[in-house]
């Protein structure tokens, strides 16, 4: 959208220094509804000179009808930023004054978001207001308070997350969420990490470790990552095998593997150290090891996978680019390719403070944040890095909030509850997204070959850290709406009606607990899947009766089921999934994948994706779940 008006009447109402009413629709009353409030940080520090402006519920639920369109500029992806480009001329507004306070006054009824724009840099714009639409009533003969998320500059450094929890020692129990886990020395927590609420975490590298050997047959050249089938025996027709590899624990305790050729004997065997793993937990892990300077994904494990599966992506072992490790047009083993490390296709995502370089030899260095607790050196410095998402990856760098006073330290770290939604949203959606950013891979970083500051407008980040805005037409269903690759929740997300909409707009962080405070499964804040469906029903109130819900929407009460079973279908795969379907007669089953849609609506049976598809190939949907034991799926 073009902020150039936006910014502009910023400059011009600030200047004046007083209030500039908008415009109100045709035929509705306007009496003596009047706001008043005050704007200040979290440090209690007033914030003058903002702009207030009451967006109507109405132009947000106007907008939420039409079609969400994913790409730079788009008219209708931030619910507040571009109805105000759209309609700042008409927009009640108010500029604070020096104390902070405003007043607002002549409002039609009707029900509006609080949306604040401070008048410089130093505050991000939003409030932890504006994720709720009030109506003229509730606010009526109040004084709202309003506080704003500060802002981290542009020269402000990362200081690891250690640093950070000398003094937010309640958020301690981040070292146990899996966004900590993610990458970890082989069998071994960080003083950053803690896996005891996850007791099965190195079920895999176990098996590793104990010794396995692994043959990689039957080559696929039309496949992505798994282009060969592995197995732990050797299969049926030698001759399909190009390579195995034998996994052992060393004396010194480090896991290592040995590729050896099978078409060619006389090829020196090659052998790899696993430094680090990748994953684990919930459903899937792999093995980092070290070729050269960079690290390289090998072999993953699927937890829930079952070798009794035809499937080779619902197996326990899945190949995952061996193609890297032998040349089957050579028939030569080789080394993974410097431009498809770790380092360069997924770290981004994964380390604090991310960066990149290339060495002169060509390998690419991802580099993180020093922190003495952290995973690994990775650089060579002699102090180990912050290899997992730590505090600053949503609050921004802290180097100038660790110096600040007391009444400086609000206004120099994000906190991204008091963000607009849409600012907020993206901080998770830039990696549970599908973009192509300018290392023309998944990572969605900037020329610079960094990641987007928390508190980025999502039309910024859309412009400056994307060249493709989100998934490809392959990564969905034949509907075109839902998910069906992994890390795409939030490509679902923004398409759903909890982001768009006249009365909440819902972020990732109501239902999901960033610091990972309680033990619900996920990190979410209630359970999904109790009896009493704790977390949908803290706002779904009158959908608490599951029985009369489902026979107002189907014509017959269900039991025993939860809100999740229909409005959150796992459409998408990135482990083995979890487990069969529904069977038809002639032996043929359907799918249930492992991770969850977030569009929030139900996927009917007539569904491109399942109409007439065959049912391996089928998208997993409410009808052809396993707990579908009335279902007839004969007939689709």
């Amino acid at each position: 959208m073009n902020r150039g008006i936006l910014i502009g009447f910023f400059v011009l109402s600030c200047a004046l220094g007083f209030a500039v009413f908008g415009t109100q629709a045709e035929g509705k009353k306007t009496n003596d509804n009047t706001l008043k409030g005050m704007v200040q940080d979290g440090s209690g520090q007033a914030i003058g000179k903002a702009s207030v402006y009451l967006i109507p519920s109405a132009d947000v639920e106007a907008m939420a009808k039409t079609p969400l369109e994913v790409k730079r500029n788009s008219p209708n992806d931030e619910p507040f930023e571009d109805n105000l480009a759209a309609n700042i001329d008409k927009y009640k507004n108010a500029v604070t004054d020096g104390k902070g306070g405003f007043s607002i006054g002549s409002i039609t009824d009707g029900k509006y978001f609080i949306y604040v724009q401070p008048a410089d840099k130093t505050y991000l714009p939003g409030g932890d207001k504006s994720n709720k639409a009030m109506s003229t009533a509730e606010f009526k003969g109040k004084t709202i308070k309003i506080l704003l998320s500060g802002n981290v500059s542009s020269d402000t450094t990362f200081v690891g997350s250690s640093k950070c929890l000398t003094c937010h020692q309640a958020y301690a129990s981040e070292k146990k969420t899996l966004h900590k886990l993610g990458i970890r020395v082989a069998g071994k927590d960080s003083k950053l990490q803690d896996s005891s609420r996850f007791p099965d975490f190195d079920k895999g590298l176990n098996k590793l470790m104990a010794g396995t050997t692994f043959y990689f047959h039957s080559f696929d050249k039309s496949r992505g990552f798994d282009k060969y089938m592995i197995s732990e025996k050797m299969p049926s027709d030698p001759a399909t095998v190009s390579m195995k590899a034998t996994f052992f624990k060393e004396a010194d305790g480090k896991l290592k593997f040995k590729t050896e050729n099978m078409k060619d004997p006389a090829d020196p065997a090659r052998t790899y150290t696993v430094e680090m793993t990748y994953g684990g937990g919930l459903y899937k892990q792999r093995y980092l090891v070290r070729a050269g300077n960079a690290l390289f994904p090998f072999v993953q494990f699927n937890p829930m996978g079952d070798d009794s599966f035809a499937d080779r992506g619902r197996k326990p072992w899945r190949d995952y680019h061996a193609d890297w490790f032998y040349n089957e047009e050579a028939k030569k083993l080789t080394n993974p390719p410097k431009k498809k490390s770790f380092d360069i296709e997924c770290a981004s995502c994964h380390y604090t403070g991310y960066s990149l370089t290339q060495t002169v030899a060509g390998d690419y260095i991802a580099g993180a944040v020093n922190d003495p607790n952290g995973e690994m050196d990775i650089d060579s410095d002699g102090i180990p890095n912050e290899l997992n998402i730590g505090c600053e990856v949503c609050h921004g760098p802290g180097s100038d909030h660790v110096k600040a006073p007391k009444a400086k330290k609000a206004a120099t770290i994000v906190s991204p509850r008091k963000l607009a939604p849409e600012r907020a949203a993206v901080i998770c959606e830039q990696c549970h997204s599908r973009p192509q950013g300018n290392l023309s891979n998944d990572q969605p970083v900037s020329k610079d070959n960094r990641m987007m500051l928390p508190g980025t407008s999502r039309n910024d980040y859309l412009v400056n850290f994307t060249t493709r805005e989100d998934a490809d037409q392959k990564d969905f269903w034949p509907d075109g709406l839902h998910s069906k690759s992994h890390h795409q929740q939030g490509t679902d997300f923004v398409k759903s009606k909890k982001y768009r909409n006249g009365n909440q707009i819902m972020i990732c962080t109501d239902c999901h607990d960033p610091h990972g405070m309680t033990e619900v499964k996920h990190q979410l804040r209630a359970p999904v899947m109790d009896e009493k469906n704790t977390l949908c029903v803290g706002c779904h109130k009158n959908a608490s009766d599951v029985k009369a819900h489902t026979a107002s929407k189907v014509g017959m009460a269900h039991s025993g089921i939860h809100c999740a079973d229909c409005h959150n279908p796992k459409t998408m795969q990135t482990g083995s999934g979890s487990g069969k379907g529904l069977t038809r007669k002639d032996g043929k089953n359907y799918w249930m994948n492992d991770i969850t849609s977030h569009i929030f609506d139900v996927p009917r049976k007539d569904n491109k994706g399942v109409k007439g598809v065959e049912p391996g190939k089928a998208m997993p949907i409410p009808y052809t779940n396993a707990c579908g034991k009335c279902h007839n799926v004969e007939k689709l």
